[in-house]
Order: structure tokens, then C-alpha cells, then sequence
């Protein structure tokens, strides 16, 4: 197969285009650097002129996807507007939507054992995803009263677990059958905490 000519800075993310289809199909510690270098259609001594490793590599997968993940959460918050109920439910549909379309950036995002904090790049991308998600727990948590409001970030971290565990156990084809549709448990699931907090009446 003839090598592929990359110019103007195209080979560093062909390579991560790569690689992100071996952490799909391999896992995210299954392929080599020289493996993502042959599939990009490059020389593996190339590689090393972008990253050091491919511990290097996947954090730069995983800065990208942050960045992906972040403007989906963003857009389904906006979109649900001027409700933050309905702003809030979207931005819990947007993590399993998000997980669907790229699998190879949530792997590298949330299996691959890359701290967001190896690059400071990698941790702006990482706080600007969990913010998205923290300012719509905010606004909401605005019509609890005051002395029985749970803190914003706890909030938002309970939507987030349950959000990547409905991810993990029933949205990724891990083999685990799911009993109903995955948004339905999400959705199930949120309200019955919203529920708890009284943000949703006992009828709705």
C-alpha cells in the first residue's frame, strides 16, 4: 500500500483518526504506535515527531472528544431553553448520544486510564465538559429551597454516574442486555431523582 503524503500539520491528527479506530477496535491498550503509524500510512519513526507515546496520543484523542462532548452538551442545554428542567434532561440524553457516535473518544476519554490531568490542554477540555453539566444542575437547583440544596457539583455528579452507567452497562454492546431501552432508563432514572429533590411533582 503507497504511503499517503500528509502536509501542513495533517499527519499528527490522521494519526489520532487512527488510533481512534484501533482504540475502538482493539481497546485503547490493544494497538502499538507502530500499528496507528501503518494504518495512517506513515513510517513509525513519523509518529514520534507528534507524540511521545501512545499514552501521548490517547490523551490527545481524549482532549478532542472532551472538546466534542463539551459543544454537544452545550447545544442539547441551549436547545432545551428556556426550561432548565428540559435544558437539564437534554444535556443527560446528549452523554448517551455522544457515547454512540464516538465511541473511540468516550474510550479514550473514560477507559483508557489517562488522568485528564497528564496535559493542562487535556484538563481545560475535561472542565469545560463537567462545567456544561454543572451549570445546568445550578440553574435547576435554583427552585429547591435553600437549606435542602445539594451542592451544584454533587448534583451534577450523581447525573453524571448515572448517566455512564446506563453508558457502560447497557449503551456500548458490552453484552449486557438492556431490560428497556437505554434513554428510557436514563430518563426513568433522572426523574426519580428530580423527583426526590422536588423538582418534579409526585404526578408528573
Amino acid at each position: 500500500m503507497p504511503k499517503r503524503g500528509y502536509h501542513h500539520g495533517n499527519l499528527r491528527q490522521a494519526l489520532i483518526e487512527s488510533a481512534l479506530v484501533l482504540i475502538e477496535q482493539k481497546g485503547p491498550t490493544g494497538f502499538t504506535l507502530s500499528e496507528a503509524a501503518k494504518a495512517a500510512g506513515v513510517t513509525p519513526a513519523a509518529v514520534y515527531r507528534h507524540f511521545k507515546g501512545r499514552e501521548d496520543l490517547i490523551a490527545e484523542a481524549a482532549r478532542q472528544g472532551f472538546d466534542i462532548f463539551a459543544d454537544l452538551m452545550q447545544y442539547a442545554y441551549d436547545k432545551g431553553q428556556p426550561s432548565s428542567l428540559a435544558a437539564f434532561e437534554a444535556t443527560g440524553r446528549a452523554y448517551l448520544a455522544f457515547a454512540r457516535r464516538y465511541p473511540g473518544h468516550y474510550i479514550s476519554m473514560f477507559e483508557s486510564g489517562i488522568s485528564v490531568n497528564r496535559t493542562p490542554e487535556l484538563a481545560t477540555s475535561a472542565q469545560r465538559a463537567k462545567g456544561v453539566l454543572e451549570r445546568a444542575a445550578a440553574e435547576l437547583s435554583e427552585h429547591i429551597p435553600a437549606e435542602k440544596r445539594p451542592p451544584a457539583s454533587m448534583f451534577s455528579a450523581h447525573i453524571w454516574a448515572m448517566s455512564h452507567g446506563v453508558v457502560e452497562l447497557y449503551a456500548r454492546n458490552t453484552g449486557t442486555a438492556s431490560p428497556f431501552p437505554p434513554e428510557d432508563l436514563l430518563e426513568t432514572g433522572i426523574g426519580i431523582y428530580l423527583r426526590g429533590l422536588g423538582l418534579i411533582s409526585p404526578d408528573a
